[in-house]
């Protein structure tokens, strides 16, 4: 986690960068996606959505199923517990800090 200002949460980085947020947030709106599906909503290139993927992967935020659909490999992606837990508590600190950003400027 990265340090925040006094009476902050603080706001997780590998969560924070945009492409993995993109990611984390698709996945928290479906059980589970395929490369393609990740790959148009978040607009990334494949190596681009590969090198994300594997690092929530090794941060034990999602879970990486290799499979194959009749003769072709087929990958599927998963949020863990953990990355569920992760993502949600990012959200209620980022909305945190635009609450408080609103309050500020009123």
């Amino acid at each position: 986690m990265t340090p925040s200002a006094p009476n902050l949460p603080p706001i997780d980085p590998l969560i924070h960068a945009p492409a993995r947020l993109a990611i984390m947030a698709t996945l928290a709106a479906v059980d589970e996606a395929d490369f393609r599906y990740l790959q148009r909503a978040t607009g990334l290139t494949k190596g681009n959505l590969s090198a994300h993927l594997s690092k929530l992967a090794d941060a034990g935020y999602i879970t990486i199923t290799k499979t194959f659909r009749g003769k072709y490999p087929w990958t599927l992606y998963r949020l863990t517990p953990q990355g569920r837990a992760a993502f949600e508590t990012y959200r209620q600190g980022m909305l945190e800090y635009l609450r408080r950003a609103g309050s500020a400027l009123a």
